[in-house]
């Protein structure tokens, strides 16, 4: 019987180690906080999103980066196989706006406590606050085994890096994983934050913290170092809910767009970049301009100021009036119509200055990792290290919200871990 070690008992980590153990393998966890799945508790606000119901095949546009690595991952253990699982153990599903799926009691306990109940049926052996220190690598190339601080040395036949990357750094995600990989010689990308909100100059961004704003549209535009040949451009627009807060902006639709942002260009020039926020996103401008002259000729002799309320949240109308430059005492049928159509470019275009984003301990996911070029994408081994396996968010792969990046984990998590168990080793 192999004996295969999973380093993580997070989303991956559980994965791996009942996939292992479903192929035939003993399974030894090691965990160095004191209780499981530690990130997946506060993962959709408590919930857990658990994954995306929609077709496997719409995932790879949901995967900026790494998504034809991820191709044997996510179609030999796909969204269906995993709602299966959980509900085949009890965990009962229920599947929300944009396909998102959540356990129907939405409590993400419930998810961990299905996971640790298969590991205990498959008696996969748990050893909570046990870190390993490093991997142990033969001459021959192949994994010898694992140190860890309670354990000390232990001899395993594969070992499946599951440690997550550097975002929550709180739940124990400290790029163990990455550690490793740098010690025994595989390249890993750099790492930055990702699903995460975003800096904004603009001072009254702050004035409306805490207004959730629904069904509007941003354009994310990335603008380089200024030189021959380099332009402007659009690397994410999208529609949704966004939010304001004392720093910023954050919401689904602002972390979902921190995907695409990219410090600097091969280079190293930095880019900077603007936000473009449409408020009237259902709008074209020849229709909110009539609108706007409907509101006005129902209220000819009202004050600017009086007219705004069925246009904006009422926290956003003093903000909207100082950006206008227009006077909030003048009244309606004073306003030119050059004043009003300015307007409405206001409306439809509102600019905001990324300053940069958060960081990891407000990031979702971390983007960059061990390089993909280094992992083998049918089998989840190291391509240098035999008996070396990788899975979850250690890899350089990440995906926008909705339930893609859990996803991944039990995707590359089950692959790693019946790979781990079946692959003889070579002599």
């Amino acid at each position: 019987m192999k004996q295969v070690a999973v380093i993580g008992c997070g989303a991956a980590g559980m994965m791996a180690a009942i996939s292992a153990a479903n192929s035939g393998a003993a399974v030894t966890i090691f965990e160095k906080n004191e209780k499981p799945g530690k990130k997946i508790y506060i993962t959709g606000k408590g919930r857990c999103n658990v994954t995306n119901a929609c077709d496997i095949s719409e995932y790879f546009d949901k995967i900026p980066h790494g998504s034809k690595f991820l191709y044997s991952a996510l179609y030999g253990f796909d969204n269906e196989a995993v709602m299966r699982l959980f509900q085949d153990n009890g965990c009962k599903l229920k599947t929300e706006r944009g396909d998102r799926v959540f356990p129907v009691s939405d409590h993400s306990s419930d998810i961990i406590s299905t996971l640790v109940r298969i590991l205990k049926k498959n008696k996969v052996d748990i050893r909570y606050q046990d870190e390993v220190r490093w991997i142990q690598v033969g001459e021959d190339g192949h994994v010898k085994g694992v140190v860890s601080e309670d354990s000390g040395i232990s001899e395993f036949d594969a070992v499946i890096v599951c440690t997550g990357g550097l975002s929550y750094p709180s739940t124990g995600s400290t790029g163990d994983g990455l550690k490793f990989a740098k010690e025994l010689g595989l390249k890993v990308t750099k790492t930055t934050p990702s699903l995460v909100p975003y800096n904004i100059k603009e001072e009254w961004c702050a004035e409306l913290q805490g207004l959730s704003l629904k069904n509007v549209a941003i354009k994310l535009e990335q603008i380089p170092a200024s030189g021959p040949g380099k332009k402007k451009k659009y690397v994410y627009d999208g529609f949704g809910e966004m939010l304001f807060t004392h720093f910023g902006v954050s919401g689904p639709l602002i972390l979902t767009s921190s995907c695409y942002y990219e410090e600097a260009d091969k280079k190293g020039e930095k880019y900077s970049y603007v936000i473009h926020l449409d408020l009237k996103p259902a709008l074209t401008e020849e229709q909110l301009d009539k609108r706007i002259q409907r509101e006005f000729e129902n209220g000819k002799n009202r004050q600017f100021k009086n007219c705004l309320n069925s246009l904006f949240p009422s926290k956003m109308i003093p903000v909207m009036i100082r950006l206008s430059g227009i006077d909030p005492e003048k009244q309606v049928n004073s306003i030119t119509r050059g004043e009003r159509l300015s307007f409405v470019s206001l409306i439809k275009n509102l600019r905001m200055e990324v300053e940069g984003l958060r960081g990891f301990p407000e990031a979702i996911i971390t983007r960059g990792g061990v390089a993909v070029n280094e992992i083998n994408p049918s089998t989840m081994e190291s391509k240098k290290i035999k008996g070396l396996y990788f899975a979850g968010e250690v890899i350089d792969v990440d995906a926008q919200t909705g339930g893609f990046n859990l996803q991944i984990a039990w995707s590359t998590g089950h692959l790693a871990g019946e790979s781990a168990a079946t692959t003889e080793k070579e002599n």
